[in-house]
């Protein structure tokens, strides 16, 4: 039996026990990036050595590629722009101010911990570490017990960010020398990855919504096929973007709000005396979602295979403690900066700070410098590996506690204080700005 078929019959036997138990671990501190990892890292070279980077590069990275791709669709589909304005100030100041101060701040704090790494290597550490990823503590995001206001700040936050950082992140790989995008230049990449893989992912998600819409409103599509479609934008947006040389992540991104913009615009209005039929919950990116989340939880198997497992080896104090302030002070800062004026109540703040897990976004930002060869590409990789694996350890054994304890804050505080700026209803914001009421 060959090395790649044992590594397939592990990765399912582990997809398979998980899955088995899923529901059991959702409601205790053990987190499906924990399983994962775990299990990567015991059949990576520093385990059974049956995964690493230098053997099957290509199906790894295709594999984190496809997973990226379809988060990045996903997310920007299900963003509305009532999700961005109710709660009004929460995810604009998060990622307005709070994104660029923390690509800021880690930049500064990798200076005198980093050493030998250039400008723009240092960099890139800020921004492969700075897109957070809500999976990894999930409870803290969907709790009733947290208030919907900070629920819908953090989940929109988690669902742009990692679409909002690609900019900086294409720029800056852009600029250092040895790299692939280094030959084009800066204002080359510039042009190709952002402003026409923006326009293409604008053409290919608005013109997908627009075809199925008229599909569906004609009754020739199936249910099944109108969610096997969304795979069919993600791809197309994707490639079409890589043939010209762009960024398919952007494309991909910017093809899903595009997507869901197109999906979710009415082209009959039904007669006045007609009643209104009850509103039904859009299954139409569920296959998406659900390939996604088991293509996410695969990468960070292949996480722990091929960049943690190799870096528990060549451990310091210097990487240690950038990861653990790349945890702290690096995210609760900007975080604490861009909520001046807004009277939420320091609790709040904390909980907010502390719950910006790296994930995802990370892991293949991570692998794409490691696979540049760039001259501090080992330094690069360890670093981005120890704070993930801090973030999936920490975030995913505190999401339950955390949120228990900080619900049971907000429960007796909005008792005493009815006015509570993180107890206001969301709804009747949304009703405030002449938006429709959220559906419960």
């Amino acid at each position: 039996m060959s090395g790649s078929a044992w590594t397939g019959a592990v990765v399912a036997a582990v997809t398979a026990g998980y899955a088995l138990f899923s529901r059991r671990l959702s409601t205790t501190a053990v987190s499906a990036p924990m399983v994962f990892t775990g299990f990567g890292v015991a059949i990576g070279p520093l385990g059974l050595d049956l995964l690493d980077l230098e053997h099957d590069s290509g199906l790894v990275l295709t594999l984190v590629e496809a997973a990226l791709t379809l988060v990045l669709l996903t997310d920007a589909m299900s963003v509305r722009r009532r999700d961005v304005l109710v709660g009004g100030f929460l995810p604009g100041r998060l990622l307005g101010i709070g994104l660029p101060l923390t690509i800021g701040v880690g930049w500064l704090l990798a200076w005198p911990l980093l050493p030998g790494l250039t400008a723009w290597e240092l960099a890139l550490v800020g921004v492969i570490l700075t897109p957070t990823d809500a999976a990894l503590g999930k409870t803290a995001v969907s709790s009733p017990r947290v208030p919907p206001r900070v629920r819908s700040g953090l989940n929109v936050e988690s669902g742009l960010n990692d679409g909002m950082a690609l900019p900086f992140f294409v720029l800056f790989l852009a600029a250092l020398p040895g790299t692939a995008a280094s030959e084009e230049g800066v204002a080359g990449v510039f042009w190709r990855a952002l402003v026409l893989s923006t326009a293409l992912g604008l053409a290919v998600g608005w013109s997908g919504g627009w075809v199925l819409r008229r599909s569906r409103e004609r009754g020739w599509v199936s249910d099944d096929w109108r969610q096997v479609f969304v795979l069919a934008v993600a791809a197309g947006s994707y490639t079409l973007a890589v043939v010209v040389d762009g960024s398919g992540f952007m494309a991909a991104w910017v093809a899903g709000f595009a997507l869901g913009v197109s999906l979710r615009q009415s082209t009959t209005a039904a007669p006045a005396n007609t009643p209104a039929a009850p509103a039904t919950r859009d299954d139409t990116a569920d296959l998406a979602k659900h390939l996604a989340e088991l293509l996410s939880s695969l990468s960070f198997l292949v996480f722990g295979a091929v960049l943690l497992g190799p870096t528990l080896e060549h451990l310091d104090w210097r990487i240690i403690t950038y990861a653990l302030l790349s945890l702290t002070v690096v995210r609760m800062l900007p975080v604490a900066l861009s909520l001046i004026g807004t009277g939420l109540a320091l609790p709040t703040i904390c909980y907010i700070g502390w719950f910006g897990p790296r994930g995802l976004a990370s892991v293949v930002f991570g692998l794409l410098v490691v696979e540049e060869h760039v001259p501090g590409v080992q330094l690069l990789g360890r670093v981005a590996a120890v704070t993930i694996a801090l973030s999936v350890l920490l975030h995913g054994a505190t999401a339950v506690l955390l949120s228990n304890r900080y619900g049971a804050w907000h429960r007796k505080t909005a008792a005493a204080r009815p006015h509570l700026r993180e107890g206001v209803s969301t709804r009747a914001e949304g009703n405030d700005i002449g938006l429709p009421p959220a559906a419960s």
